[in-house]
């Protein structure tokens, strides 16, 4: 027979842990998971992102995102453009990227080679994951043919040379790809950029697609709801906005670019700080009994 005081203490023990199966089980049953899309592609524009390959120097284009409580992102989908020639099998590398919104992370002391820096991506990344890392894994599925109206991949300049227009029409076949983290990405609440790149084993571009901006019914509409920029390893650490300072023109667009997050929202510690004070009170009722 256990003394009385060890069976109280393994009666508590077992209190806590119910008390936070509990929790947790409907916390993650009624609207504790997350999830975000911009929605999909709307044939404007394809941006190219890729890491530095036999193709080129580096390119990120970015999209913003919002948290309002600490989130687990576990899997990311975004839909991008494979050129005439390429097919998934050609995929050798894919990286995801997570920014804050500039002035984080960044020298503000130095003088910028762009219009502006409000409301970009910082100078350096908040967090990475790649595939030949074995940090994610990704699966690619084929949607069918595509076409983007304009693109960025060459015409990536400092100021003042950076309105270019694009570099006109980009066809082939629309994919999505899906990664998963294999340890989720564990974001405090703050607003964010979403940076995917994809190096193809054939030397070509990976164009990720325009979504609607504003996000349209088929998305999660947020405010402020940024408009995606874009900079090459030549113009790092500074970035452009794809729509305003490149594409320009007397009332120059914006886009947004098309993706999903999933993942699980953190309890908030307020709540849990009610957890804790729940056992406690049910452990003081049964010492009294």
């Amino acid at each position: 027979m256990l003394p009385h005081r060890a069976t109280l203490a393994l009666r508590s023990i077992s209190i806590v842990l119910s008390m936070i199966a509990l929790w947790l089980g409907p916390a993650h049953a009624s609207g504790q998971s997350f999830f975000f899309s911009t929605g999909a592609p709307d044939g404007r524009l394809g941006g190219a992102s890729r890491q530095e390959s036999p193709a080129g120097i580096e390119i990120e284009a970015a999209d913003d995102f919002l948290l309002n409580s600490e989130t687990l992102i576990q899997t990311a989908s975004f839909t991008g453009l494979l050129p005439t020639g390429s097919t998934t099998a050609n995929i050798s590398d894919v990286g995801v990227e997570i920014y804050r919104v500039f002035p984080k992370d960044s020298d503000t002391n130095r003088i910028p080679n762009v219009p502006t820096r409000a409301n970009s991506p910082s100078d350096v990344a908040f967090m990475s994951r790649d595939l030949v890392s074995n940090e994610l894994t990704m699966t690619a599925s084929t949607v069918g043919a595509f076409s983007a109206a304009n693109s960025v991949l060459n015409g990536i300049h400092p100021f003042p040379g950076q309105t270019t227009g694009g570099e006109g029409p980009v066809s082939g076949s629309e994919v999505q790809l899906t990664v998963t983290f294999n340890t989720p990405l564990d974001l405090p609440a703050d607003h964010y950029f979403f940076i995917p790149q994809v190096r193809l084993s054939n030397s070509a571009n990976f164009f990720w697609l325009s979504s609607p901006r504003p996000i349209g019914s088929d998305g999660t509409p947020f405010s402020p709801d940024l408009q995606a920029w874009i900079r090459n390893a030549n113009l790092d650490p500074d970035w452009l906005r794809i729509g305003t300072d490149i594409v320009g023109g007397t009332t120059p667009p914006t886009f947004n670019m098309s993706f999903s997050l999933n993942g699980t929202v953190i309890p908030e510690p307020a709540s849990l700080s009610l957890l804790a004070g729940m056992v406690a009170l049910s452990m003081r009722r049964r010492r009294r009994r």
